[in-house]
């Protein structure tokens, strides 16, 4: 099998998708600008630095889905979808999808963002397959069935990113040895599963990776 895994902020989209939500659920009246901004930042800058806790971060980043429910955080999501992420999917992240998918490779979004926010980014990219951040959701007797701000199983994060594709490879009875796979990513974050793969793409890399990139002779690709 040959695998084709993409991460997706500032990879496949030119802009953070999560931060980009959090920016949006701010314009709609749903947090105080300013004091989220603040903390956003603080977030992301520590996502930069890969020193996130990926955990405080979900707490954070789905506190206002949390208070305004499914049904508005749905419809919410929906014009976020039109006003922010289609008109930011780029012609050539899409033709480098299509590639590999008429090659006949296995191809998959593999990213940190919570599964709410990146599951119709996906779909708008053609890809059905989804290694996400998993969040909790409250099944308990005369729950919500609504998230709970908790992260279910392992995050989808440095490390993690590796964990969760070996799981999607044994639920097809492979192993890493069994696949050709390449992984495209710009965040120095991702440089354990960059490490695991065959072909590793430093793709619109940030400093550091552009630099471990260029010391290890990996292809380095400006998709943007």
């Amino acid at each position: 099998m040959k695998l084709a895994l993409f991460d997706l902020d500032h990879t496949l989209l030119p802009i953070d998708s999560d931060y980009a939500w959090g920016v949006f659920t701010s314009t709609i009246g749903w947090t105080d600008p300013v004091d989220f901004a603040r903390r956003n930042d603080e977030f992301f800058a520590h996502y930069q630095a890969g020193t996130l806790d990926i955990h405080d971060y979900v707490r954070f980043a789905t506190a206002a889905m949390r208070r305004h429910g499914a049904i508005n955080s749905e419809a919410a999501h929906d014009h976020f979808m039109r006003t922010v992420v289609q008109p930011a999917i780029q012609p050539q992240a899409l033709a480098l999808v299509r590639q590999h998918q008429q090659a006949g490779d296995a191809v998959i979004i593999v990213t940190a963002t919570n599964e709410f926010v990146t599951g119709p980014i996906a779909q708008a990219f053609g890809v059905p397959d989804l290694i996400a951040v998993e969040l909790e959701r409250d099944h308990s007797v005369g729950g919500s069935g609504w998230i709970t701000g908790e992260i279910k199983g392992v995050p989808s994060f440095r490390e993690g990113k590796v964990t969760r594709v070996a799981q999607w490879l044994a639920r097809r009875q492979l192993d890493w040895a069994e696949v050709e796979s390449t992984f495209y990513t710009d965040s120095i974050n991702d440089l354990s599963l960059l490490e695991n793969v065959t072909h590793p793409v430093a793709t619109n890399p940030d400093a550091r990776l552009r630099a471990i990139a260029s010391a290890r002779g990996w292809r380095i690709l400006e998709l943007f």
